[in-house]
């Protein structure tokens, strides 16, 4: 609550504006009981003929009056709502944005989409019109209750004698549905997840035949989000009935009572009238209580939700005196780097030594610590032992942005957002040109297929890339890693999706890339026998290292390897394998 209370703040004319609306219209409602009374006692009653246009003049002109003031109060709750909403939204995406790598590994996309969608709405519904409710009925409440003890305290004690059975029912339904509403915000974050990934994955599911299980698995969550919602419903269906019993019971023993002391001449027939006007002022608060509630109980456990990810704190900060170099050459040196995730030992000792400009190859089975080890470069994870070097500064040194802007990275898992080709590849440089676009494009070998788009490079591809296939998605990355123009260059794998002519051809083009460290991830021995030097990783260390003769003379894993991939196909040069 203190977030929210914070964020209103910024907009607190808005709400002051808005509650001097409030209370002008508050007041000049409560003239309308006395002026219908007036018209019993002294029009009706008394004859009193010649009043009767100046109380229905001043009738019109409160209601007129009351009409504006309303449109600008609701106005102001309502913008200034709407502000605070867009602030929040905001500073919780950009919040989401600043957290590590590992925050994401845990959470599931739904949940966060179902805490910026939903629980924010709730929240603009509550500080829209359901703290507006909360405060007018509330004055409503009071200033009736003063107004009905002047007018009739034997009929106002009656009303109030009712009172405390409605308010124990309304807190009850409050309770309870606030329960219920908690597990529902939890379940529509699990459906949305459900819904998300089926959607996201669902080539997969139809490759599979998976569709009735898919179907089965929603269908399950869809109907625990219904019983829930049902749970909800009986709570309503249970007190609802008594909240109106007692409501119209009040009127019913005014109305009655009231009668009596009209015939006994305690109170005229116009005080009646304008009592039964105002007793109206009095149980609509009540009746409303229990919906305003719900909406405040629905807002509470939103703010717990959203508050909680605000409390994520990134593992991955940026040093409180951050260094950036004025000269960035890529230079990389591991230093006995070892790597725990979840306390899972990953890499072990690890000692490279990259100087600017050359090729570094790393190969291995699944598993070994690959992408691991290229993850501690930008400092997606920290190292847990040792140190990791660039331009001989250790980088939990050098400020983060700075950082992760001088180095490019073509990903294992290749995304392209739904945009143009153009906007795919120039993300994460603010200004392109057409000829760099080009040029990279074709040193990526993907400009002759980007050439034959409908679009050329403004032709929107869909969802990930949707409409491209593996290679194009990996040619259109590295265009994109190449646009950044980085000291280094990281490609986790990028060319497994192409044949072997065009990866030829790409390494070809990282040749002209001399002054760029390159960290090349991949299972293909025609993709690093060029590398300065090659590391073959098994178990999270280093098993075997050296140039392609080097490890070929060795005849260990790289050596096998190698025949895995080439079969007999080998010959000698000079007693050498080639």
């Amino acid at each position: 609550m203190k977030r929210l209370a914070l964020y209103m703040k910024k907009y607190l004319w808005f709400y002051i504006l808005a509650l001097l609306m409030m209370f002008s219209s508050i007041a000049l409602d409560m003239f309308n009981p006395r002026l219908i009374g007036a018209i019993v006692d002294r029009v009706i009653i008394g004859e009193e003929t010649h009043l009767f246009s100046k109380i229905i003049t001043a009738l019109i002109v409160i209601t007129v009056l009351r009409a504006i003031f309303c449109y600008i109060k609701e106005y102001s709750f309502d913008c200034s709502a709407a502000k605070v909403i867009v602030n929040l939204r905001q500073d919780m995406f950009n919040h989401i944005q600043k957290l590590s790598f590992s925050y994401f590994d845990k959470t599931n996309t739904g949940e966060l989409m179902s805490r910026i969608k939903d629980d924010t709405e709730n929240i603009l519904h509550a500080i829209s019109f359901g703290i507006m409710l909360c405060i007018e009925q509330g004055l409503y409440l009071i200033v009736a209750s003063v107004i009905l003890f002047v007018l009739s305290w034997k009929l106002a004690i009656l009303t109030v004698l009712v009172m405390p059975a409605l308010t124990y029912v309304v807190f009850k339904l409050e309770r309870k549905v606030g329960e219920v509403y908690g597990k529902i915000s939890d379940q529509r974050a699990a459906l949305n997840t459900t819904a998300q990934e089926n959607i996201a994955g669902v080539r997969l599911v139809k490759a599979f035949a998976r569709e009735k299980f898919e179907i089965s698995k929603f269908l399950k969550k869809n109907r625990h989000n219904y019983i829930l919602n049902m749970e909800q419903a009986k709570a309503w269906g249970k007190y609802f009935p008594k909240i109106e019993f007692l409501s119209n019971f009040i009127v019913v023993i005014v109305v009655t009572v009231g009668g009596f002391l009209v015939i006994g001449q305690e109170i005229s027939l116009g005080t009646l009238v304008a009592f039964s006007n105002y007793i109206f002022m009095l149980i609509w608060p009540m009746r409303m209580m229990g919906w305003l509630t719900n909406i405040i109980s629905q807002c509470y456990a939103s703010l717990k939700k959203v508050e909680k990810i605000f409390q994520q704190q990134p593992e991955i900060k940026n040093p409180v005196n951050p260094i950036e170099p004025k000269e960035f050459n890529g230079h990389v040196v591991f230093k006995n780097v070892s790597f725990k995730y979840n306390e899972t030992p990953v890499l072990k000792n690890i000692n490279i030594d990259a100087k600017p400009g050359s090729t570094i190859a790393i190969m291995g089975v699944t598993g070994s610590g690959k992408t691991s080890l290229i993850n501690l470069i930008g400092r997606f994870y920290d190292v847990s032992e040792g140190n990791i070097l660039i331009n001989s500064i250790d980088v939990r040194d050098m400020d983060l942005k700075f950082l992760r802007s001088k180095i490019s990275i073509v990903m294992q898992d290749v995304f392209l957002f739904s945009d143009s080709i153009k906007e795919n590849i120039k993300f994460g440089v603010k200004e392109v040109f057409d000829e760099k676009l080009i040029s990279v494009s074709k040193a990526a070998k993907a400009y002759d297929f980007i050439s034959e788009m409908p679009q050329n490079f403004d032709t929107v591809v869909g969802e990930r890339g949707v409409g491209l296939s593996g290679g194009q998605k990996q040619r259109i990355s590295i265009a994109r890693a190449f646009m950044k123009d980085s000291k280094i260059l990281i490609l986790d794998d990028a060319t497994s999706a192409l044949d072997m002519e065009t990866e030829q051809e790409i390494q070809k083009a990282l040749d002209k890339y001399k002054d760029v460290t390159k960290f090349i991830i991949a299972h293909r021995i025609s993709a690093v026998k060029n590398a300065d030097e090659i590391l073959i990783f098994e178990d999270g260390e280093i098993v075997e290292r050296g140039k392609h003769q080097e490890l070929l003379d060795l005849k260990g894993k790289y050596y096998d390897t190698y025949l895995n991939q080439l079969g007999k196909m080998m010959f000698y040069e000079k007693g050498e394998v080639v």
